[in-house]
């Protein structure tokens, strides 16, 4: 923030600035389960009560292990901003909802277009992006997991055979599996190393630094 003129801070677990620092910050990025300590005490805490912009990343989580958290603080700065008779706004950002009017009511924000919710669509990117979608149907995540890996081989061999690919799973195991099923669908077609873009010598001095305890 210094090239903007602007003071930031972290506020975690792990790094606590002194209160003199956070009456100067001008942004303080912090987590879910930080912000609700502090804001307990909101009437001892200046830098609290001075807040008038609320940033929310992955507002998503409400329906996660997160969820009571993040309630909890959109609960408690509403009403620490009816206390004190100063506005705070809220902004929660999200790449995919499907309640977002219900989510925008909640949150206090006119659901009505361009009135306060906002639904960016693919078509305001810098860079141009077409959407395909395709549905796996299964009850149980593991095999349904275990079929969209071929198809994710195609999609990217088809969309993005030069280029870099982002392949989005659920957790770290099923990273690995995924990976490793890439790995066997690349390894049988015809250019194996197709996926190789660097020396060899440099990847087998990467390998050795390597310490996967999965």
């Amino acid at each position: 923030g210094e090239s903007l003129g602007l003071r930031v801070l972290e506020l975690t677990g792990d790094v606590t600035p002194d209160m003199a620092a956070l009456r100067r910050a001008d942004i303080i990025i912090t987590t879910p389960e930080k912000w609700d300590g502090v804001t307990r005490s909101w009437q001892k805490r200046e830098y609290v009560r001075a807040v008038r912009v609320v940033v929310i990343d992955e507002i998503h989580l409400l329906g996660e292990d997160r969820g009571p958290v993040l309630e909890v603080i959109v609960s408690r700065m509403r009403y620490i901003s009816a206390q004190t008779d100063q506005e705070c706004r809220l902004v929660g950002l999200s790449t995919a909802l499907a309640n977002a009017h219900d989510l925008a009511d909640w949150l206090g924000i006119d659901p009505r277009p361009g009135r306060g919710m906002y639904n960016f669509r693919p078509s305001v990117r810098p860079v141009s992006m077409e959407v395909h979608i395709r549905g796996f149907p299964g009850k149980h995540y593991c095999p349904r997991m275990a079929t969209m890996n071929k198809p994710t081989y195609s999609a990217i061999m088809e969309h993005s055979p030069a280029n870099p690919a982002l392949v989005f799973v659920a957790s770290r195991r099923q990273t690995r599996l995924t990976a490793l099923d890439l790995i066997s669908y690349c390894a049988a077609a015809d250019n194996p190393k197709q996926f190789l873009h660097m020396p060899e010598e440099e990847v087998e001095t990467l390998a050795l630094t390597l310490r996967d305890q999965a």
